[in-house]
C-alpha cells in the first residue's frame, strides 16, 4: 500500500532510551512511520515495545538520539480500555471533545459518528459494564478516532479478547484504517495479527531493544481473512518468528 505522504508522521533516529534505574531499554533504534502506513511492531516480553509507543505518544522522552513527530493530533489506545464505568458509550467518546472545548453539540455529533464507524450504531447509551469485551474496545479505538488524529498508536488492544472476537477487531481495524488512512504504530505479540494487519512489520530484539528486521508486506488491502492460510502468509510468519528466536 502507497503512502499518502512522503515525510513521515513519526521517525526515530538512532534512539536510546534510559531508565533512572539504570536499565537500557531501548538502544539505537531507527523507524519511520509515514501516513497510510500500519506498522506493526513484535518482540519479546520487555524488549521495549510499549516504551517505543510512550515515546512516539510524548508520554516519555528519549536518553539519545531523536524521535520527531509531524502529526497535529496524536491518538494512543491502551491494552484496556480504560472507559469511565459512570459514563455511557457516547459520553466516554464524547469526552476528548470536552476536554478540548468543543460545543455540546458538535461533539455529539462527533462522537455518535465514531461509534458508528466501529459498528456500535444504537449502543449509544449503553454503560462499559453493559458491553462485551469487543464492544468497550471499540468504543476506545471510537474515543481514539474521534480526534482525527494523524498518528494512531495501539499497545496491544487485542490482547485480552476472546480468539473469535479478537479476529473480527482485527478486520473492523483494518477497515478504519483504509477509511481513515493515519499513521499507525501497532504493538502485538500475535505474529499472525501483525501480518494479517499490517503493511509493514518491524521485529525487535531482547532488551534492549533494537530493530532486527524490517518487513514489507506483500497484499493490498482489504485483505480477506482467509489471507491468514496463504502459503505467503505462512512463509513471512516464519521468518518473523525466526527472527524472534534468533535475537530474543
Amino acid at each position: 500500500m502507497s503512502t499518502i505522504a512522503t515525510i513521515p508522521t513519526l521517525r526515530l533516529d538512532d534512539v536510546t532510551k534510559d531508565f533512572a534505574t539504570g536499565t537500557r531499554a531501548l538502544s539505537g533504534v531507527s523507524l519511520s512511520v509515514s501516513r497510510g502506513e500500519f506498522v506493526s511492531v513484535v518482540g519479546p516480553s520487555g524488549c521495549g515495545k510499549s516504551t517505543l509507543l510512550r515515546l512516539a505518544s510524548g508520554l516519555d522522552t528519549v536518553s539519545g538520539g531523536t524521535l520527531e513527530v509531524d502529526a497535529a493530533v496524536t491518538s494512543f489506545v491502551f491494552q484496556d480500555p480504560t472507559l469511565l464505568e459512570w459514563r455511557s458509550a457516547q459520553k466516554n467518546v464524547e469526552l476528548v471533545g470536552e476536554l478540548a472545548g468543543v460545543p455540546a453539540a458538535e461533539r455529539g455529533r462527533r462522537a455518535r459518528e465514531a461509534l458508528s464507524l466501529v459498528g456500535l450504531d444504537g449502543f449509544e447509551k449503553q454503560h462499559p459494564r453493559q458491553l462485551s469485551g469487543g464492544m468497550r474496545m471499540r468504543v476506545s479505538i471510537a474515543r481514539a478516532l474521534v480526534a482525527e488524529p494523524q498518528l494512531a498508536l495501539f499497545d496491544e488492544p487485542f490482547g485480552a479478547l476472546d480468539e473469535i472476537t479478537r479476529l473480527k477487531m482485527q478486520t473492523e481495524l483494518q477497515r478504519i484504517f483504509q477509511l481513515k488512512s493515519f499513521a499507525a504504530m501497532f504493538i502485538t505479540h500475535s505474529i499472525s495479527e501483525a501480518v494479517y494487519l499490517s503493511s509493514r512489520v518491524l521485529v525487535m530484539s531482547g532488551r534492549p531493544g533494537r530493530i532486527v528486521d524490517d518487513i514489507e508486506l506483500p497484499w493490498s488491502y482489504p485483505r480477506p481473512p482467509e489471507l491468514r492460510y496463504e502459503p505467503e502468509f505462512g512463509r513471512i510468519a516464519g521468518r518473523i518468528s525466526k527472527a524472534l528466536e534468533d535475537h530474543s
